[in-house]
């Protein structure tokens, strides 16, 4: 086992974006739950690993940090020469293919991650912890989300993935938030897109995801 250190619930579409990162790159981690259920995540102690008692908490030898992007952005410059190696732009791409990925990354983020998180909570969490649905909030997000993968129906018709024709942390980002719509029985949204059903097909069923997706399973029910 690695000096690396995950902490939070698999099933957390933070933590699991992490997760899919150190399994591209081939590090090995040990995975701590929290159980945010109990409070776990605003202990005194894991407030001192992430300050804002969210998940994922993440420490490697001297480093500790929070926010999963940042942890993923890490993991790719700390460990370069380890696993996928173009997850940032190929080596020898430069600063422009760089800047690709971060385009599309800050995309997910800004554009795709609100509206597909609340989806997230509404279809897959609520019922979880005996909450209503709201549906105007699902319809809603439903439509802002929709106008989003329009763009990208658009743009994965010009490459293979997202920032040019390899599989980067742009397309990985996506992963968490999108699995729990498709297994939320939401799918249509990227299916009726053929260059988003085509991309989305390709990126879930990458083995680093499926490991992620096992975690799930194998976690403490929560």
């Amino acid at each position: 086992m690695g000096s690396v250190t995950v902490y939070g619930p698999p099933i957390s579409t933070a933590v699991s974006r992490v997760l899919a990162c150190l399994q591209e790159k081939d590090v090995d981690f040990k995975l701590v739950n929290v159980d945010m259920a109990k409070g776990q995540h605003k202990s005194p102690d894991y407030l001192k690993l992430q300050p804002f008692g969210q998940v994922p908490a993440f420490q490697d030898e001297h480093a500790t940090l929070f926010e999963s992007r940042a942890i993923c952005r890490y993991i790719c410059d700390k460990y370069a020469n380890r696993g996928n190696q173009s997850l940032l732009g190929r080596s020898g791409g430069g600063p422009a293919e760089r800047a690709q990925v971060e385009q599309w990354l800050e995309a997910e983020s800004q554009s795709f991650n609100p509206p597909s998180s609340v989806l997230v909570f509404q279809l897959a969490f609520a019922p979880r912890m005996g909450l209503p649905q709201d549906p105007a909030a699902i319809e809603l997000n439903q439509a802002k989300l929709a106008r989003v993968l329009d763009v990208y129906e658009r743009r994965l018709g010009e490459s293979r993935f997202l920032a040019g024709d390899e599989f980067s942390l742009a397309d990985l980002a996506h992963l968490p938030n999108a699995h729990h719509i498709f297994a939320a029985r939401k799918d249509d949204m990227f299916a009726s897109r053929k260059n988003v059903a085509r991309w989305w097909e390709e990126i879930s069923t990458r083995p680093s995801w499926k490991k992620v997706v096992d975690m799930y399973s194998a976690a403490p029910p929560a």
